[in-house]
């Protein structure tokens, strides 16, 4: 047996939830719980308390951060695919996460509905229509604007498409994905080859060793939670605020703040029937649900609204976002900065938040693959679709003001009503009637899954990675995930939701990049073994 060997769970003795303690029949790791429960607490309260200073802090904050430290989301971002494609193309590739024995516990089909939904399904609807229209009509990296005082500029509006739609895919593929796979990579090599619990901190085994006990894993693990518990609430006040623009527009339901409220509390309260439910029963099933509708919707738009022009779109799009890439990918003398301020940094900050979560989940239900195949799927298959979507959706939207003269959805990005995007698209095509009622259930149960694997995902860190803590600590997680984004929504709207997911994100994107040398010293010493 090699000296490098990783060292086993009888060899670092440290297992699940060895450190909780057991306090009115919950099972909590101390000071974890207590202390990002505290501060989830004392967060509600003090913005529900100072709701216009709030306000003003956050928007300081989110345009402070996006300013100063740009290059640091931009770069970590870049740095992330890079590694990746190496994993990729590099004998490290074929180190099987679980050991040389293990099998999938899912098949494929599971695997990517569980995966997919939980990674961006809320996102993908509420940005799928609005993002390549608003590129389009105000194109990155010095593009002239093929709309000009109301009146298309012929010479223009090409160039302007095809940079729409590259300059959307860049924020939904590659790199994203990218985030998602170093953290979930991270966390199944710790749990299923190094028996480590599943907790973020046991990522960081490989580097700082049995300091991750201390509080060196402590402070991991509370920004984990910290960064989770905030990018769910963006992700979640997007679905209600467009959950409730599909229902005034279809049915005259009051698009105010208190509505907006009643139906995160509403819906929060159906993701506690999953949350009891548990991964098997409820979010796999949700999961499937959710992709069902989701590929209903999808091929609905596809097959009712302009087909060929769509499919030609998804067919370009893919080239032009690879020859757009380095260019978009490069921060250094670019003058764009609405882009990269309002866009690309909070795409990122947001992704790098929502990673604890989306990672750990992943993790959870990797065990068997190899990485090569892991990372193929995790970081091909999704942007694959994330083309077809934005194609669909979004160059759909497109060809519906050039070649129908159709001004909906160009409305909405003129006025800046995100949330009423989706429908405003839908709105024209056969079938409308039933077609918008589906998207707002596909928006719901978005928020379900979301709301429900969170609310796991948040539970197995603050229970020292045990994933049989009792249910009414899931339930905690899962209401305060709806009660920060609601004082978010109270605090600022869009803008506060936003501010609080780059806040969150970017002191675990530092995080990250020491996750990355992490896992790239677990898999050297995995590839010897195996």
């Amino acid at each position: 047996m090699s000296d490098v060997q990783a060292p086993k769970q009888e060899e670092h003795g440290i297992e699940p939830g060895q450190d909780n303690v057991l306090f009115m029949g919950l099972d909590i790791h101390n000071p974890v719980f207590a202390i990002s429960g505290l501060g989830a607490v004392v967060f509600v309260l003090v913005t529900l308390v100072f709701r216009e200073s709030a306000g003003e802090v956050l928007g300081g904050l989110r345009v402070w951060l996006t300013t100063t430290f740009d290059w640091v989301f931009m770069a970590t971002a870049n740095i992330f695919v890079l590694f990746c494609l190496v994993l990729v193309v590099t004998p490290l590739g074929r180190v099987r996460i679980g050991g040389t024995a293990a099998r999938p516990d899912y098949s494929y089909a599971s695997w990517f509905a569980m995966l997919f939904a939980a990674g961006m399904g809320i996102g993908l609807m509420f940005f799928g229509v609005l993002e390549p229209m608003y590129h389009f009509n105000h194109p990155p990296l010095g593009l002239a604007p093929p709309v000009v005082d109301g009146a298309l500029v012929p010479e223009a509006v090409e160039a302007a498409r095809a940079m729409g739609m590259a300059a959307t895919i860049y924020h939904w593929g590659l790199h994203p994905w990218a985030i998602y796979a170093v953290v979930s990579l991270s966390l199944a090599l710790a749990a299923y080859n190094l028996g480590l619990p599943l907790s973020i901190r046991s990522a960081f085994y490989p580097i700082f060793g049995e300091r991750i006990r201390g509080w060196t894993g402590h402070v991991i693990d509370i920004l984990a939670v910290f960064a989770t518990l905030f990018g769910l609430a963006t992700s979640l006040g997007f679905g209600a605020s467009q959950a409730l623009a599909g229902l005034n527009h279809l049915y005259g339901v009051p698009n105010t703040v208190n509505m907006a409220v009643l139906l995160i509390a509403l819906i929060t309260a159906v993701a506690l029937c999953s949350v009891v439910a548990g991964m098997d029963k409820g979010v796999r099933r949700l999961s499937e649900l959710n992709m069902l509708l989701a590929v209903l919707l999808l091929v609905s738009v596809i097959v009712l609204g302009p087909t060929l022009a769509i499919l030609s779109t998804a067919a370009t799009s893919a080239v032009d976002y690879v020859a757009a890439l380095p260019a978009l990918s490069n921060w250094i003398g670019r003058e764009d900065d609405d882009f990269i301020h309002g866009w690309t940094t909070f795409y990122w900050a947001w992704w790098i938040s929502w990673s604890p979560f989306v990672g750990m989940f992943i993790a959870r239900i990797s065990r068997g693959r190899t990485v090569r195949e892991f990372v193929t799927c995790v970081l091909i298959i999704p942007t694959i679709v994330s083309v077809i979507w934005m194609s669909a959706f979004g160059g759909g939207a497109i060809e519906q003001f050039l070649a129908d003269g159709y001004t909906g959805v160009q409305e909405t990005v003129v006025a800046y009503v995100p949330e009423m995007s989706l429908f405003r698209m839908l709105e024209p095509l056969p079938l409308a009637g039933v077609l918008a009622p589906l998207a707002i259930a596909l928006v719901v149960t978005f928020f379900v899954t979301s709301s429900d694997s969170g609310s796991l995902v948040i539970d197995t860190i603050t229970a020292g990675g045990k994933i049989d803590a009792p249910v009414a600590q899931r339930v905690f997680w899962a209401v305060f995930e709806g009660l920060v984004a609601i004082v978010l929504l109270l605090g600022g709207g869009l803008a506060a939701l936003q501010a609080g997911a780059i806040a969150t994100g970017f002191p675990f994107a530092l995080l990250l990049l020491l996750m990355t040398v992490s896992a790239f010293v677990a898999l050297r010493r995995e590839s010897r073994l195996q």
